[in-house]
């Protein structure tokens, strides 16, 4: 009976003894592991402020500089994408609205989950960063239709012609409505008439699509200004050519048909089949290609002259502007009559 006692108290007291041990360590292990923690999370601490006074510095230096474009631009403005529902509450699976966050305007056409915008910011930021490698300056921007439709334009070469001067642009285009992809195309205006002539867009085949998948990579885009570059060398090329070679009355009289689209056969002066709009509409023109003929001469770049003239300051259009850099009717037309001429050079 001692014995089982006595072995009992050794038992008992070999546990309490393990107890406090275990206990003792367990203190200590959580104090040192407490040290840890409190370690590691100052480290992590410190790891991050470093991290993001870099990044303020980054972000400080980018919105500065992009900021003052944006503002000059008139493109200070970002849009988001919504669930579109029905008046009942339900949704709309895969359709959305294209909201200007700034007004609260939703344009008005549906767009895909498919569809990514490319803000303009975005777009501000990648030109800033290929400007000086390609030789153009940022000049100017703005947005039509309350900013579903937006442009930018880089200044670029000139052509001196006489003491008349062809201003050159690489415009970019871009839409939150789905009417065009982000594009570039070579655009000029004649100083001393403020005429308006927009190359076609697509022929440069510099479309970017947008998707999740978007990614404008400035080596791409920077392919892609010298393309437009060259097309624009292209063009000045050939307006020197117009402007050397002489044209006569059938000459003119084949950019009216083709302009105002009478038929080659009909005799718009006296048939009845041709409008008296577009009558008065012939007699604009020939006003305009007159006042650009006396000081471009009786040359293919003078008619060119006369017919920019119309569709940038005589035409009804709200904004002719819109309607040429867009591959609008009068881009279209433009472009038609200059290829037109150029196959007489």
């Amino acid at each position: 009976m001692f014995r089982a006692v006595a072995a009992w108290e050794i038992f008992s007291w070999f546990v309490d003894e393990c107890y406090d041990c275990a206990r003792s360590r367990a203190r200590l292990f959580k104090k040192s592991l407490k040290v840890f923690v409190n370690k590691f999370v100052l480290e992590l601490k410190s790891i991050y402020i470093c991290i993001h006074q870099n990044y303020i510095s980054v972000m400080n230096q980018f919105n500065e500089r992009v900021q003052e474009i944006l503002e000059q631009t008139n493109l200070n403005w970002t849009v988001k994408k919504e669930p579109i529902q029905t008046v009942s509450g339900i949704e709309i699976p895969g359709a959305f609205a294209i909201v200007r966050e700034d007004t609260q305007e939703a344009f008005p056409k549906t767009m895909m989950d498919a569809y990514q915008p490319f803000q303009n910011f975005e777009l501000i930021d990648l030109l800033d960063k290929v400007a000086g490698d390609a030789g153009v300056t940022i000049h100017k921007g703005g947005f039509f239709k309350g900013g579903r439709r937006t442009y930018v334009q880089l200044k670029s070469d000139d052509l001196v012609l006489g003491n008349d001067r062809v201003e050159g642009y690489l415009t970019g285009i871009n839409s939150f409505d789905g009417s065009t992809s982000l594009a570039f195309g070579p655009s000029n205006i004649t100083i001393s008439c403020q005429n308006t002539f927009f190359a076609a867009f697509r022929d440069m085949d510099t479309k970017i699509r947008h998707t999740k998948n978007m990614s404008v990579k400035i080596d791409a885009v920077l392919r892609q200004l010298g393309l437009v570059k060259e097309e624009e060398a292209r063009i000045f090329s050939n307006i020197r050519q117009l402007s050397e070679l002489s044209i006569g009355l059938n000459n003119i009289d084949d950019v009216i048909k083709a302009l105002f689209e009478i038929d080659s056969a009909t005799t718009y002066q006296t048939d009845d089949s041709v409008s008296t709009k577009k009558k008065n509409q012939i007699d604009q023109f020939h006003l305009d290609l007159r006042q650009e003929m006396n000081q471009k001469g009786e040359n293919a770049w003078g008619l060119f002259s006369g017919v920019t003239r119309f569709t940038t300051h005589s035409v009804s259009s709200k904004d002719t502007l819109e309607n040429k850099m867009f591959d609008g009717t009068y881009a279209k037309k433009d472009q038609l009559i200059f290829e037109k001429l150029v196959e007489l050079v």
